[in-house]
Parts: C-alpha cells; structure tokens; sequence
C-alpha cells in the first residue's frame, strides 16, 4: 500500500507546544462506493481545526485534520457519477474523517462541487467551509425571503464566515446588512464585501443598531454571540431570529420576545449521512458559478507555504488570535 504526507496530531496540546501539531506518514486512503479521492492542492485554516486539536481527546494513530480544500479528482470509487480522474473540485470535507491536511483525500462525492474556474487552487480553498455555513444557515436555517427587505445582523463580520454571509445576502436577497466591524481595516473590508452599515462590536451594539433598525433586526447571523445577550434582546424585533455557529451564549435572555435560536453545522449533513447532503453539492455548485460570474469574491485574507506541521501550527496561532480578516489558506 503506497504513503502519503500529511500533518495531524496525536495528543491534544496547545498550539505553542512543538507536538500539537506533528508531521505524519499515513497509509493513502482508497476510496469507498461514492468516494472521489483528491490530490490536495491548497487547504484553508479554520476555527473548527483548533476546536478539534484542542477538544476532540488523543489518537495514537494520529488524526489529520483540515476542512476547506481544493485539488485534482485522483481516483473514483465505482459508484460515483458526478466526477473523474482530472477534475478541479473543491470542498469542506466531513469533521468525522481524516481531513484535508495531507497529499491525499477520500471524500463523498455529494458534498463535493468542480471548482470555480476563474480561481486558483488557493483562492478556491478559501470558500468551501464559509460558503456552505453562510448559504445553510441563511437558506436553510434563518428561511430569509429573497425578496424581503427586513434588516440583517451579522456579528464579527470580517470572519470567514461572515464574510461570505454578507456577499451572498448581498447578492441574493433584498435584506439591509448591518455588519459588526472595529478596525479601519475590518470595517473597510466588510463594506467593499456589501454591508449597508457597519457598528463596532467593541461598545454596546443595542443602541448602535436601534439607530439603524429602530423596530429591531429581523434576523441575526453570528459567530461571536457570548456575552451578547442582553444587548441581542434590545437589538432584536419580537419574534425574529438568531442563527449561531459558536456555543455558550443564554438563550433564556431571549424567551419574552419569543426570538427564535437556530444552530448552524455544516458538518451535520455529511457526518449524519441525511438525504439532504446532496444540497451541499448543488449550493457549492452555484456558488462557483457566481464566483465565475463576479457575484462573489474569494475571501482569501492569508496565505502560507508548504505542507508540513510548522506551517500549520503557525496557520492554527494565527486562527487562535481571533483577530484575523479573511481566510488563511496554506498551498502545497
């Protein structure tokens, strides 16, 4: 059975530790019924990978991690009829299984899309994961109308994937995009993407956006909303909306205003096998054809060389910092 490269760990460390993040040779992966297997080309850094080093327990055997990638199809497993050897795809992967941090990756052809063409590998890699938690969370959690023109809060809204929820509420529907911003760099850069507003997240958000919104937002997109409940309770209208993608927050603040919570994961479809992962796919899909189109734009912010654990590691304390605008991409 031939090798391959790939950085993972074993023991979960802190990213200051020399062993959080180590160089590994592994078996290269066959791919199953439905799997296409990808020469990885380009890979972005994401929260969720240091989510996993640090909380997901040790493996021995040592676990690659890695969910935003973009590469050439390799081999096809016998059931698959949407890709063949030569393909340019992209894609976000599946948290339960190795990730894209390696030479080599097997991944289900139904969350998988052919890369926007006017883009290269790098640029590419920056978008899967954000692309896919802004379009199920806008779409499929939040339901907004495409035509209506209610008010939009988008909490840290230089973040990968708040960077992608502004351009495609941008482009997609009528909603008035109120973006949380506190760097000259940061607000500029939520503006070029489309936001109608920009408040700093730095003072009490409730009055900043009432002076925009005075009946209240209609639905909220966030990624930091911690310690934001009182000020969400007066930001908010009755009966609006709040999706999430981070943890900890106290939904009880919001209960006498009957605000609805909806949790966004975009690992739920591929890790539970549900029918509906065949969406992640079709909305890749379309999200390349706006890219070729100049509809969207590659969040890409930063851009490492080389696969290996010290470029990695490097990748995860930038991500850890929280103060990162645009995506981190590492190309091989």
């Amino acid at each position: 059975m031939s090798t391959m490269r790939a950085v993972g760990y074993r023991v979960a460390r802190p990213v200051t530790d020399p062993e959080s993040l180590i160089d590994l040779t592994l078996a290269r992966p066959v791919p199953g019924a439905t799997d296409i297997l990808v020469e990885v080309r380009a890979v972005s850094v994401n929260p969720v990978d240091a989510k996993q080093r640090i909380g997901s327990g040790d493996f021995p055997d040592g676990r690659v991690l890695g969910y935003d990638a973009a590469g050439v199809v390799a081999e096809v497993g016998p059931a698959v009829t949407r890709f063949k050897p030569g393909d340019e795809v992209f894609y976000a992967g599946d948290v339960f299984r190795n990730g894209s941090n390696a030479e080599f990756q097997a991944v289900d052809e139904q969350i998988v899309a052919l890369k926007p063409a006017s883009l290269s590998f790098t640029e590419a890699a920056a978008i899967p994961l954000t692309a896919v938690t802004a379009w199920e969370g806008l779409f499929d959690r939040l339901q907004v109308g495409r035509e209506e023109p209610s008010p939009l809060l988008v909490l840290g809204g230089a973040g990968g994937v708040a960077s992608m929820v502004i351009q495609l509420a941008r482009q997609l529907t009528r909603l008035e995009i109120i973006a949380t911003a506190s760097r000259p760099e940061s607000r500029a850069w939520v503006t070029e993407l489309g936001a109608h507003h920009v408040v700093d997240h730095t003072i009490p958000l409730a009055d900043q956006v009432l002076g925009l919104a005075p009946d209240g937002v209609r639905y909220v997109f966030s990624a930091y909303t911690k310690g934001l409940e009182d000020q969400l309770f007066r930001a908010m209208a009755p009966e609006s909306d709040l999706v999430m993608i981070d943890s900890g927050f106290d939904a009880q603040a919001l209960k006498q205003k009957s605000i609805a919570l909806h949790w966004e994961w975009m690992f739920t479809r591929p890790v539970y096998r549900t029918a509906s992962r065949i969406r992640q796919h079709e909305l890749l899909t379309e999200v390349a054809r706006m890219v070729d189109a100049g509809a969207l734009r590659t969040t890409l912010g930063t851009v490492l060389h080389g696969l290996s654990a010290d470029v990695l590691r490097e990748g995860h304390r930038l991500i850890e910092t929280g103060r990162t605008t645009g995506k981190i991409v590492v190309e091989f």
